[in-house]
């Protein structure tokens, strides 16, 4: 009998201890659970952004876990407004160095490329571009006389479309209206697009994926 009494004080006193135990882990659990995560704060989309320049509304401050802030993201009094949003981005969309034309975005495509501005005469045709479209260029010679084609040639070939900055169309009198956009060139395609833009009429076929 007096066998079976030490042995329920025993378990007993064991229970007990196993009870202050796990009460000590479950609170050490929650502890961790409600510890604050390290944040950044970045800066992302207002709203719907559809490419171009950015305003100072177009852009809000967010705060990302430090482990989930991409690369390059651009943080609070970076110079943003004025800069050119190559492609479109969401609400809430963190902005990073390589989505705004300039230096980042240019290196992204390789050493050696250049942003070239060029302005296609069709501007239908151009809003039917979105960034990473790959296209050639096509330059027709002014046509003087309606009973002669004009001359056409393909000056660059293959290149990518990085941005459309959506500015007004030109009513220039030598390429009439037209669309600007920016592709992603060598030095050698950048000269002749910029020759062939002071009197050719500018045109674009799109490649296929």
């Amino acid at each position: 009998m007096r066998t079976a009494l030490r042995a329920v004080r025993v378990f007993n006193r064991r229970r007990r201890l196993v009870a202050v135990v796990l009460a000590a882990m479950a609170t050490a659990c929650v502890g961790l659970a409600v510890r604050p995560v390290p944040s950044t704060e970045v800066l992302a989309a207002a709203h719907d952004l559809r490419g171009g320049t950015l305003s100072a509304s177009d852009l809000t401050v967010v705060r990302l876990p430090k482990d989930a802030v991409p690369e390059g993201a651009l943080r609070p009094g970076a110079r943003v407004a004025g800069r050119v949003l190559a492609a479109p981005a969401r609400r809430g969309e963190p902005l990073t160095d390589v989505r705004l034309l300039g230096p980042a975005l240019v290196d992204a495509y390789g050493p050696g490329t250049q942003a070239t501005p060029v302005r296609i005469t069709d501007a239908g045709s151009a809003r039917l571009l979105r960034p990473g479209d790959v296209i050639d260029v096509i330059a027709a010679a002014a046509q003087w006389d309606d009973t002669l084609d004009p001359r056409t040639a393909t000056i660059a070939q293959a290149v990518t479309v990085i941005a459309l900055p959506g500015s007004t169309p030109s009513t220039d009198s030598t390429t009439g209206s037209g669309a600007l956009v920016v592709l992603a060139t060598t030095p050698e395609q950048a000269t002749r697009l910029a020759q062939a833009g002071t009197g050719s009429r500018l045109s674009i076929t799109i490649h296929g994926h």
